[in-house]
């Protein structure tokens, strides 16, 4: 095992993607057990089970997003935005923040959103005499603010790969009640609070720089709303999961063939010869990344279970930390270099598995601890040395990482303000019990 690891490693150093380095440990681990067949086992039953319902909703939504990425989307936006917000001081900063949420949310993906809308946004903000420093961070900074809001994917990939190991928790005699559908709506408010930190942020730029302000014009501002009609309905059909007319598999496939039908069809904005098929190819592209890399992350930590990997790790958090706001500080740590190291979707299914059972033993709230887990990681993105963020900012601004670094601080420390804030005050990740969807191991709820 020591050898084929080693092996494993070297490769990895070399370069070999993600997803073979987590398959190639596990099919070790299980090879050298003799239970080749149980983990090849293991990835058919989790991905055919009850909790993939929720997999079948990143195809749909991702498809979506792109869609809108590639359309005239964001300009409609922003000129409706701009009309209303332009008065207030920060006010082009600010429909930064929302319209860069908003896509996010969308796509799944920050860096989607900072190449889609940063050729956009930057000139703009340049024009409006914000600083060069200010205007590169927040369109970075805001790239990925929107990962708490549903149906943005990270919050569909934790959910599933969560309930998957809930079963942990309660092995380890801390009952875990973890519903899908709940999961989806526990980032709003922190989501929410997060943004508004944000937006103050940038009326205080505006006041202190005295930028650009242009006056509140209705008339500008309902027609450009009248040019985005047809678009703006597409936030409200999470409505539909919120008051329980469709579940959320149904509010995908909706999603995707209205946004298909709208940029298509109604705005023309991609043509089916020749923008369909790329836009195609590139959505599916991060879809199946995102499925090798759950496929085999469930290989390895399906041995990593059998091999009791998590439960010594639990046994020693339980020895060295007593306290349970000193294992959320050390969580936070711990999570925000994972998130400078790693995309959001390794992470997810590498780290979830292995904290499940010591989250447990300190009573710590799932819907909780998946906020804190996925607000690291957006803080990750924008993390030096390797915040991937930083790199895609980089690339398309053309600019050295350097001045990246120092025009992401600002933010960087906003959003520790706010994961400071959710972190202990659980409360803000509490949301209703609901009748859909229901993935649990226990019937009894954690105390908050």
């Amino acid at each position: 095992m020591s050898v084929q690891l080693s092996f494993i490693v070297a490769l990895a150093i070399l370069g070999l993607p993600l997803f073979c380095v987590l398959g190639g440990v596990g099919l070790a681990g299980w090879h050298t057990s003799g239970g080749i067949s149980n983990g090849l086992g293991e990835i058919y039953g989790k991905l055919t089970g009850a909790e993939a319902v929720s997999l079948s909703t990143i195809p749909m939504f991702t498809f979506a997003g792109y869609l809108m990425a590639k359309a005239k989307t964001a300009e409609r936006l922003v000129r409706m935005s701009e009309a209303l917000l332009g008065a207030i001081p920060g006010g082009l900063a600010m429909v930064t923040v929302l319209i860069s949420a908003l896509f996010t949310v969308l796509t799944g993906a920050s860096g989607v959103t900072i190449v889609a809308l940063g050729g956009l946004l930057m000139p703009e903000l340049i024009r409006a005499r914000y600083t060069e420093k200010f205007s590169i961070g927040v369109v970075t900074g805001s790239g990925s603010v929107g990962l708490l809001f549903p149906p943005a994917l990270p919050l569909i990939v934790y959910a599933f790969i969560f309930a998957l190991n809930a079963g942990q928790g309660a092995d380890a005699g801390h009952p875990i009640d973890f519903a899908i559908d709940r999961f989806y709506f526990a980032g709003v408010v922190p989501g929410m609070l997060l943004v508004g930190i944000l937006l103050l942020y940038c009326l205080f730029i505006g006041l202190r720089t005295g930028v650009e302000r242009t006056p509140v014009d209705f008339n500008k501002f309902l027609r450009a709303a009248w040019v985005a009609k047809w678009e703006l309905p597409i936030p409200l059909f999470i409505g539909l999961m919120v008051s329980g007319l469709a579940h959320v598999h149904e509010v995908a496939a909706l999603t995707a063939l209205y946004v298909f039908v709208v940029e298509v069809w109604i705005y023309k904005d991609v043509d089916l010869k020749r923008d369909l098929f790329h836009v195609t190819r590139e959505s599916m592209t991060l879809v199946g990344a995102i499925f090798m890399k759950i496929a085999a992350g469930i290989l390895m930590t399906s041995y990593l279970i059998d091999a009791q990997v998590s439960q010594h790790l639990f046994e020693w958090v339980g020895q060295h930390v007593h306290e349970q706001w000193l294992f959320l500080l050390i969580l936070n740590v711990l999570l925000l270099v994972v998130g400078c190291l790693m995309d959001i979707f390794s992470a997810i299914i590498v780290v979830v598995p292995l904290i499940v059972p010591a989250a447990a033993q300190y009573h710590i709230n799932p819907y909780h601890l998946g906020i804190i887990f996925l607000l690291n990681l957006e803080i990750g993105y924008l993390l030096p040395p390797a915040g991937l963020n930083l790199f895609i900012a980089a690339f398309r601004f053309n600019r050295p990482l350097t001045e990246l670094y120092r025009a992401v601080l600002p933010f960087i420390l906003l959003m520790a303000i706010a994961l400071a804030i959710v972190t202990y005050v659980p409360k803000l990740t509490v949301v209703p019990k609901s009748h859909d969807l229901h993935i649990e191991a226990n019937q009894t709820d954690l105390p908050p």
